[in-house]
């Protein structure tokens, strides 16, 4: 098997000797979710829902299918998906007056039905997500969780009042991403995106990007501000307090099973993944050792464990497969779990057990009684530890330089040197002249609304391509 140093091998062999997913359906880029990677994956979105319930969010679920004539009425949106549609043009020999697609996102679904719904400023703001699959096009190469063609998604969609209304909502966006993204202990840099890259039908985009370990950057979501954009063509209006008809301003927020990517990405290390414990399928999995004396008094034991641990609202297994006990660490090391317990007849004679912590190897013997509140204890630190060294990881790639000819071009572009951060006068050609000179693209500028402070101060300094005064930094990246 590759080293994770060989990344993109190792990557590609290691989702399915985990049995997270299965590429073998016939359909390239449509993906057979495997119980382990599903259970990870509805542990996300049950994060998921549990911020956006918690901020006033309510759950919707819309049809798969997009009527053409609806599709098209945002010209520009229409224009960024055209190459990524699927069509469907029968309905079984009977060919379609209006030919449907199946959503690429949901805008052009949700959005009339929103001019429906909304009539009145009391009607506002509406604060819908929904999570759902998504299907597009994808031309490049695929890659399990980070390219494929149907997409496990969320996305949030709002509307408002007035712009003012919609920027409170995108800084409530982004409270809610810093939140999540610490419970998948994934550190991210925050950029507004240039105008040529940004979500077709945006007025701005603030795109979300990780850092994995062949220092490519993978963006992990995205949030935007609509304006009146959507809401004109689809004509979305509202009375306001003085009779008036005004349309609506809109955001969305948007997140993908990339984040399963993400995950096996910045937390695996030369034994395998490493899965935070708020996502983990099995926080806990317990291995009896068994022995020729006592093999029933173990066993009692160990279930005993499972079911105080469940009864404590821990996700955990029993492992009582006729195999060696270090098969089984072998395998839930590889797959993994935060936390290993281990159970012997010496350590029943004890009142103890053995704890394992997945992160550091770190192993210790816990009284009996002491159980559940080291195991808690055991995963906040376990928490705290992969996020310090993601964190780490992130600014220690992030490289602050002067010139476009500070940034290490490769001639493979399977490789990459880091995030690059340059002082930038602001002029769209100058931008255009350092992704076409190294081979990198821009995330955009960084946002007041995420960790502005890893790109450095342009404060002082000269474009890095032009020699003008800097406005700001910008960043840089090959990306996967």
């Amino acid at each position: 098997m590759p080293t994770r140093e060989e990344f993109n091998d190792w990557y590609n062999e290691i989702v399915e000797r985990l049995e997270l997913t299965d590429k073998r359906y016939p359909i390239k880029g449509m993906n057979v979710w495997r119980p382990y990677g599903w259970k990870l994956m509805r542990n996300i979105d049950s994060l998921i829902r549990q911020e956006f319930d918690s901020t006033g969010h309510e759950e919707v679920l819309f049809p798969l299918l997009i009527p053409k004539d609806q599709f098209a009425k945002e010209a520009e949106h229409i224009k960024g998906f055209d190459a990524e549609v699927y069509w469907v043009t029968h309905a079984g020999l009977n060919e379609l007056d209006v030919p449907l697609l199946l959503r690429p996102t949901s805008e052009t679904a949700m959005y009339p039905m929103f001019s429906l719904w909304v009539r009145a400023h009391t009607d506002l703001p509406l604060k819908i997500y929904q999570l759902v699959n998504t299907f597009r096009y994808e031309t490049k190469q695929t890659r399990a969780f980070i390219r494929v063609r149907e997409i496990h998604f969320f996305e949030s969609h709002t509307c408002h009042v007035d712009f003012e209304d919609a920027e409170k909502q995108v800084d409530e966006d982004t409270e809610i991403l810093r939140r999540f993204a610490r419970k998948l202990c994934i550190p991210y840099l925050l950029c507004k995106r240039p105008d040529w890259d940004k979500f077709a039908g945006a007025y701005y985009t603030l795109g979300i990007d990780a850092l994995m370990p062949n220092g490519k950057a993978l963006q992990i979501g995205s949030i935007h501000q609509y304006k009146e954009n959507f809401s004109r063509p689809y004509d979305i209006k509202y009375e306001d307090e003085n009779g008036e008809h005004r349309y609506v301003h809109q955001t969305t927020f948007g997140m993908s099973e990339r984040l399963v990517g993400t995950i096996i990405g910045v937390h695996s290390d030369d034994k395998g993944i490493i899965i935070p414990p708020a996502v983990a399928p099995y926080q806990v999995v317990i291995v009896p050792i068994i022995s020729k004396k006592g093999a029933e008094e173990v066993m009692a034991a160990a279930t005993e464990l499972r079911n105080e641990l469940s009864s404590s609202g821990i996700r955990v297994h029993l492992d009582d497969r006729d195999l060696r006990p270090g098969n089984k660490y072998y395998h839930w090391e590889e797959r993994g779990v935060p936390l290993r317990v281990e159970i012997g007849l010496r350590d029943i004679e004890k009142n103890s057990v053995v704890l394992v912590r997945r992160d550091t190897g770190e192993k210790s013997f816990v009284p009996r009684e002491e159980l559940i509140g080291a195991v808690w204890d055991a995963m906040d630190a376990m928490e705290k530890n992969l996020w310090d060294r993601a964190e780490r990881r992130l600014r220690e790639n992030i490289l602050i330089v002067d010139s476009i000819d500070d940034i290490a071009v490769s001639e493979d572009d399977d490789t990459a040197s880091g995030i690059y951060s340059l002082p930038w006068c602001g002029l769209e050609e100058c931008a255009h002249a350092i992704e076409d000179r190294t081979g990198f693209g821009l995330l955009g500028v960084p946002s007041d609304r995420g960790n502005k402070e890893y790109a450095g101060s342009h404060e002082g300094k000269k474009c890095a391509v032009c020699g003008k005064d800097a406005v700001s930094m910008v960043m840089a990246a090959k990306s996967m």
